[in-house]
């Protein structure tokens, strides 16, 4: 009988088993704009963060229990540090000596680019920021902290020198005993000297494996159309060095359908596998949806050379880790602004915070008052996840002050937008390119209490604006849009409300909801 257990328990775990291998996930894992991501594995939970450039509040903290499926729980930085002035790129999140450090990028007020550290006592935060460890003439960014053959703490760092067309060393320098402040001398590990390199190496990573560690690392052009990233490694039996580059590099780089993989992390799960998050433009949707988060399996040969996807480039499906499901919900958004307190992944422009109130499920958006005249002067967004989607916005006008503007825009910076607004009971469809606007179509007599706005877009760069009374019956406010333009050069498109135009503007938003388009245009 006690066989007969045995053999039936098995069967059931074999079946199990195989049914969790035939689960599989679809890249990317993390729809929109997630560039450079970093993750550690906290027991049986996964936290990350990634760039958030220009956009506040400082970098996304995301969770996950199963790699695969994420939810954003907050940001690292509520507030825009008082010594940076913007540029915040590339967190590194990661656990020593009983406390959490993300080690960033940021620009420092009138100086160059320098690596600063925040801390927590948790991986959800709060994070108390120390300021800049390093910040040499030609800038430096993309930190990596790792713990050496003898036990001490390192941070490992490039120096931008394509910034100025200079070769980009990857430093190592000892931390002391907080990890706050560097310690000794510097000494280089690598720099940019193979021809698939380019310009620059950068984004490293180093991973302890049996005899070696190992240095992730990046090369060539990482953002815009003209992108030509790709990962290599490189290996040493010390920390300081010698470092050995793989003969195999780069050992992934874009395909057709992937464009520009490169600037990630690794982590292990519990069964010893190695997994690495990073970014890669959507051939499709490509700049106008940004770098999004990708995951892949790293394995290691008879060689000790690690591979990705057999050198194929990034995996477009792949077994999930943990037989889990995706759920892919952050293709769709919404948001009726239930609850007291706004939900993580909203942003605005990280040197224009806005005035934000929730009142009974009506989102109040106030610009700065130094800011109140801009028909944008308060801007809050979400990032767009793909390149065909409609997004719909319900709005009170009802006893508007002239001048005042609100509605819905697709930004790619305040510099940068194109929106359909309400002002002076009329609908007007404006346009923002280098800091010049002009209003593209007016559309009159549109005088209800309240407004439901639309943007409709194809193809990431196309736009059709609208405006109704019940949400049913749309009025067009102008011809389609081009929006081509938006993008900046390391950023991907936010959907957003806008209010401003006037002192004392304040606009008034029922709900934000975006959903992939079932149509084109």
């Amino acid at each position: 009988m006690f066989i007969v257990v045995i053999g039936i328990v098995m069967t059931v775990m074999r079946s199990q088993l195989a049914s969790a291998a035939d689960v599989t996930y679809t890249n990317p894992v993390m729809a929109g704009d997630y560039p450079d991501p970093s993750v550690i594995r906290v027991g049986d939970d996964y936290y990350a963060t990634a760039t958030s450039s220009e956009w506040g509040p400082q970098f996304p903290l995301l969770h996950s229990t199963d790699l695969v499926n994420w939810e954003i729980v907050g940001p690292v930085l509520k507030q825009r540090p008082s010594w940076a002035a913007g540029n915040f790129w590339a967190p590194e999140i990661s656990f020593w000596n009983g406390h959490y450090f993300v080690y960033y990028t940021a620009r420092k007020k009138d100086g160059p680019l320098a690596v600063a550290v925040a801390t927590a006592d948790r991986p959800e935060g709060p994070y108390t920021d120390h300021g800049p460890l390093v910040a040499q003439d030609d800038g430096s960014i993309d930190a990596d902290p790792v713990t050496d053959e003898t036990g001490e703490r390192w941070l490992v760092w490039k120096e931008d020198g394509n910034s100025r067309r200079q070769p980009t060393p990857i430093w190592a320098q000892q931390l002391d005993e907080t990890g706050t402040k560097l310690i000794g001398e510097k000494h280089e590990l690598i720099r940019n000297d193979e021809p698939w390199e380019g310009g620059l190496v950068e984004g490293p990573f180093i991973l302890k494996r049996g005899d070696y560690f190992y240095l992730f690392y990046s090369g060539n052009g990482c953002c815009g159309r003209g992108c030509t990233y790709a990962m290599g490694v490189a290996r040493s039996k010390a920390l300081l060095g010698p470092w050995e580059k793989n003969p195999a590099n780069p050992i992934m780089t874009g395909t057709e359908q992937v464009k520009c993989p490169g600037h990630g992390s690794i982590v292990t799960d519990p069964q010893g596998r190695y997994w690495l998050l990073h970014h890669a433009y959507d051939a499709k949707t490509f700049t106008f949806t940004g770098r999004e988060m990708w995951l892949e399996e790293v394995k290691f040969g008879a060689d000790d050379w690690p591979t990705i996807n057999d050198g194929n480039g990034p995996a477009i499906t792949a077994p999930s880790p943990f037989g889990a499901k995706q759920k892919h919900a952050e293709l769709s958004f919404d948001d009726d602004f239930a609850s007291g307190d706004l939900r993580p992944g909203w942003q605005w422009p990280q040197n224009n915070m806005p005035i934000i109130a929730l009142k009974g499920g009506v989102l109040e958006l106030t610009p700065q008052p130094e800011r109140a005249t801009d028909t944008a002067g308060a801007i809050v967004a979400r990032s767009t996840t793909s390149g065909d989607y409609t997004a719909t916005t319900l709005v009170t006008v009802r006893d508007l002050r002239p001048g005042v503007t609100v509605g819905l825009a697709a930004i790619g910076d305040p510099g940068n937008a194109i929106g359909v607004g309400i002002t002076e009971s009329k609908a007007i469809v404006w346009q923002r390119q280098r800091d010049e606007q002009k209003t593209l179509a007016e559309l009159p007599k549109v005088d209800w209490a309240k407004v439901y706005l639309q943007i409709r877009v194809a193809n990431g760069n196309r736009f059709l604006f609208s405006v109704s009374r019940d949400g049913k019956d749309w009025q067009p406010v102008g011809d389609q849009a081009d929006g081509g333009y938006l993008p900046p050069w390391d950023r991907s498109i936010r959907i957003g409300l806008t209010a401003g135009g006037a002192a004392d503007a304040t606009g008034k938003f029922d709900f934000l909801r975006i959903e992939p388009s079932k149509s084109r245009f």
